[in-house]
């Protein structure tokens, strides 16, 4: 792939150097119960008030020894008691064994435990067939947690598996950000919703619902805004009344250069206008800035252009606003199983299927129509594969690549 720079535009890293540093930050912060806290970002670090396991406990069934015992042949113990998890045994003394099972704690005396299979039971005799040593199949106190360790720093998005964790050290709730309140302004004449019968060149107004999909799936609380009419004064005024509930502002259209494109203009006039145009395709006519110290940010109005610049530049502004420690999405390496000739000065978002060929190889093969407004694309590919400026792809190729899965949770 042969690559050569232009900074016509403003490319995304850059673009990001110029926002992160100047965005509000979340600094409220709320207790959560457990089960509620998927998805929000812990707001303290989280440190364990007990060691886990408890005690040193079984790593599995069998039987509790001391390995002073086990000399001579045959070696065959007594006995003396059966120890489950959630009971404590007793002393086992010379001579003796203790049934034991996984996760039951090791009886004083025990410095092992052999495993059941290479064991014989007979009555209440047990013959050992394995010589074992001190420690084997033994879990140790705190071998997992630690008492006063710090399980998850303060940042930290929290996946189900922290959840688990913070259980796991009796905790019953955690305290994470507030969520962030994001108003969503939609710009058209043309545009009406869902269930209202079409007329003339109306079209539905899809934007507000992927939007606020996308911000649902960041916890945020959306705040629905009327279609602005195609007027400065209208779009002034809301974005005045918007910035007055919200954290941030995403209005979607009328941030080109077009004689009904107004939201740049009433931006500039009620606020600070900080960003524009990016150097990225789709999703040029990028806006940023402020209403107030109201976060703006303004999103072209084709589909495919609205959703990857939200995804590609938003998204990682908004965990950044919560506080969160991991704000951009993983890229993976894929082999491209297509050519493109030399793109020009904006870095490309190609919508893409992953698909094995005939010798097993996972491959990207772009979707048939790339135009910025066939949204039937989002859904059908599995994610964006990256083109730099200026670049040409030879089919072999590897792209970065980013997966739905990154970008939608």
């Amino acid at each position: 792939m042969s690559q050569k720079n232009s900074t016509t535009l403003t490319p995304l890293a850059e673009a990001f150097d110029k926002m992160l540093h100047s965005l509000p930050r979340v600094v409220d912060q709320e207790p959560v119960a457990l089960l509620n806290s998927v998805g929000r970002v812990l707001a303290a670090d989280l440190v364990s008030g007990v060691n886990v396991p408890p005690l040193d406990n079984s790593a599995m069934d069998g039987y509790a020894v001391r390995t002073a015992d086990l000399v001579g042949e045959p070696i065959v113990l007594r006995v003396t008691q059966r120890i489950v998890a959630g009971q404590v045994g007793t002393l086992v003394s010379a001579g003796e064994a203790a049934r034991i099972f996984t996760g039951a704690p090791i009886p004083d005396g025990a410095d092992a435990v052999v495993m059941q299979e290479k064991c014989k039971l007979d009555g209440d005799q047990v013959e050992i067939l394995q010589v074992a040593v001190p420690g084997q199949n033994r879990r140790e106190a705190g071998e997992d947690i630690r008492e006063g360790e710090i399980l998850l720093h303060s940042g930290r998005r929290l996946r189900p598996q922290d959840i688990g964790l913070a259980a796991s050290v009796g905790l019953t709730e955690l305290p994470v950000r507030r969520n962030l309140k994001v108003a969503v302004m939609t710009t058209g004449d043309e545009l009406v919703l869902p269930g209202t019968p079409l007329q003339g060149s109306q079209i539905y107004n899809s934007n507000f619902f992927t939007l606020s999909a996308l911000l649902q799936s960041l916890g945020a609380e959306v705040i629905e805004m009327d279609v602005v009419q195609d007027d400065l004064s209208s779009t002034k005024l809301a974005l005045e009344e918007a910035a007055s509930q919200a954290d941030c502002i995403i209005s979607t259209g009328g941030v080109s250069v077009g004689e009904e494109d107004h939201v740049k203009a009433a931006v500039e006039a009620v606020g600070c206008l900080e960003l524009w145009k990016l150097a990225i395709k789709p999703g040029k006519p990028f806006a940023s800035g402020k209403v107030g110290d109201t976060q703006f940010f303004g999103l072209p109005g084709n589909p495919v252009s609205a959703f990857v610049t939200f995804v590609m530049a938003v998204r990682p502004c908004l965990l950044t606003m919560l506080g969160c420690d991991k704000t951009f999405a993983t890229t993976s390496l894929v082999q491209s199983g297509f050519e493109k000739g030399e793109t020009g000065q904006r870095q490309e978002y190609i919508r893409a299927h992953l698909k094995k060929n005939a010798s097993g190889t996972t491959q990207l093969v772009p979707f048939d129509n790339q135009s910025s407004g066939v949204a039937a694309s989002l859904s059908r590919a599995d994610g964006l594969a990256i083109i730099p400026p200026y670049s040409s792809v030879a089919r072999g190729d590897y792209l970065e690549f980013i997966s739905f899965s990154e970008l939608l949770v």
